[in-house]
């Protein structure tokens, strides 16, 4: 097979997990896509995800990380960002799939009759659904990679792994791959490496019928040449697809690993795939600027969930990029909203940032300290980046303290204020159900001729992701502007603002929708990579910035 052939049959590569959850699966599979992609290949991914929830757009971002939000809409796992971000690749609702989602389908076929009388049962009708699933995302694909959610030994995953049992059967051994992810932990008491683990899940896999063609392991510590021919040996893979996957500084410098091991070559291989050798010259040097920036800024990240750095995994993700774009490296400080108690206190802290970012979110819960740290940020001149409640909350901050709108908030925090300066979307006032049914997806966005995001953006209209029920109160459109609020971006209508910006301040800049789901390490989104600029300015003309640098300088 050579990439792109017409008549070619796509090659599928299904990644499982095992011994526990965490390991990097997800980015794993990223990884080999980004070299398969280095290959000239054309390269999907999808998740299989063992929950029974439809989607995770109701789960708790504690317990699940953020949501990720599709063009078309669709609420998904995080891991769709690593594949977006590694592939440099939109992906669809099809490439995310549940086993709500599956047994949603299954039923309603069931109910309409279409089984034509024969009893349900997992197999073949849940198995067969699932290899549906995998089989939409194939056409006008190369390579199709398929991620397991869950560890092997999970009965949840029990209907996912006898899928993709099957699958093999049913395209042939030659069309696909199984790759196992595994941990091999070191033992600071006895001083090496334990393959147990590996072995272990290695055995619970074969039970299943799964013999997986490669290994992943991820350890501490390099694995010596007898360690990996032990784990081949009684794992019955070959020596060289027993895979090392130590801990870096940065997940882009995976692919790199896997690279200088041969992993892509082995697939290929294995696959018989013949493309000419990958050129990572270009992800090197971004990878590069990662490690080792020409200087660095403290970007404080103000929110609700940040003792879970997951639930705004693509905020980090981005500001790491808008770094890229500036070879600057970015130390993120997750903070509390709740930290914010009052004015002085805020203004503290915030003048420890070289940027403020305000990201998503849901709920009142310390809202009232990010209004605080947004003021601090405002009559500081510190740069200011809100996004989508972000957003939401800077309008409340401004109608308080610069329009004089003393009781401003959002109906969704205090349906009972004065001045309700956010209001919940039109089309949301009869919605009863809470699973997709926001405003959600690709909406396009109109910008102001001269104002600052139509620098930043260097295009009129642009299209942007979106997921929220509120916006911002058209009532008080004239008062803002009055007082020098920029409404930079309008949907196309006019009828929802998008994007706003104070004039007289060096980089006060915030959106409804969520930048953070389109940025890439090899593309930048602009609004990233020009606050990340604005930080940088800061730390050198900032009195305050100045004079902590100085002192950071010379107690080292």
């Amino acid at each position: 097979m050579t990439p792109n052939s017409a008549h070619s049959s796509p090659k599928y590569i299904f990644v499982t997990g095992g011994v526990v959850s965490s390991l990097g699966k997800g980015i794993a599979a990223a990884s080999l896509g980004r070299l398969l992609v280095e290959r000239g290949l054309r390269v999907t991914m999808m998740k299989l995800d063992p929950y029974l929830n439809v989607d995770p757009g109701t789960m708790s971002p504690f317990q699940h990380g953020e949501v990720f939000v599709t063009d078309d809409g669709a609420e998904t796992d995080l891991d769709l960002g690593h594949y977006e971000r590694f592939l440099d690749r939109s992906l669809t609702q099809a490439n995310n799939i549940t086993t709500g989602r599956i047994y949603s389908n299954v039923i309603t076929k069931e109910r309409r009759g279409e089984y034509l009388g024969s009893t349900v049962q997992v197999i073949p009708h849940i198995t067969d659904e699932i290899k549906s699933a995998v089989r939409r995302v194939a056409p006008e694909n190369d390579v199709v990679l398929v991620e397991v959610g869950g560890t092997v030994g999970d009965i949840e995953s029990l209907p996912f792994l006898e899928a993709i049992r099957q699958f093999r059967h049913d395209v042939g051994r030659e069309n696909t791959l199984f790759v196992h992810l595994t941990l091999v932990p070191y033992i600071a008491a006895a001083g090496e490496v334990k393959t147990k683990p590996t072995q272990h899940s290695v055995r619970d896999l074969m039970e299943i019928g799964i013999q997986p063609d490669v290994l992943i392991c991820r350890t501490e510590r390099p694995l010596a040449e007898d360690v990996k021919r032990k784990i081949a040996l009684f794992c019955n893979v070959e020596f060289g697809a027993v895979v090392e996957s130590r801990d870096v500084k940065t997940i882009y410098q995976i692919p790199l690993s896997f690279r200088e091991q041969g992993l892509d070559d082995l697939i290929c291989r294995k696959l018989g795939i013949e493309t000419p050798a990958p050129d990572m010259a270009k992800w090197t040097a971004m990878v590069q600027r990662v490690v080792a920036p020409a200087r660095r800024v403290r970007i404080g990240v103000v929110g609700k969930y940040t003792d879970y750095v997951d639930s705004y995994k693509s905020v980090q993700e981005a500001l790491i990029h808008g770094g890229i774009a500036n070879d600057v490296g970015v130390d993120i400080a997750w903070t509390s909203s709740d930290l914010f108690t009052d004015a002085a206190r805020a203004k503290e802290i915030v003048q420890g940032f070289d940027g403020l970012l305000v990201p998503g979110g849901f709920g009142v819960r310390g809202v009232e300290g990010m209004v605080e740290a947004i003021k601090a940020a405002r009559e500081t001149n510190t740069p200011f980046f809100g996004i989508c409640l972000g957003m939401q909350v800077a309008i409340i901050e401004f109608a308080r303290n610069v329009c004089g709108l003393d009781d401003s908030n959002s109906s969704e925090f205090a349906p009972e204020c004065s001045h309700p300066v956010i209001s919940l979307l039109e089309s949301q006032q009869n919605v009863k159900d809470m699973g997709g049914t926001m405003r959600l997806g690709s909406y396009a966005c109109r910008l102001k001729p001269g104002s600052r995001a139509a620098e930043i953006y260097g295009q009129p209209e642009i299209s942007e992701r979106h997921r929220h029920r509120y916006e911002v109160s058209n009532q008080y459109r004239e008062q803002f502007q009055q007082a020098g609020m920029r409404l930079s971006g309008l949907s196309p209508d006019g009828s929802l603002v998008e994007m706003i910006e104070l004039v007289e301040h060096p980089h006060f800049v915030a959106c409804q929708f969520h930048p953070e789901l389109k940025s890439r390490p090899t593309r930048p989104h602009p609004l990233f990579s020009a606050f990340v600029a604005a930080a940088a300015t800061h730390a050198t003309v900032s009195p305050v910035r100045v004079a902590a640098r100085r002192a950071l300088v010379e107690a080292n």
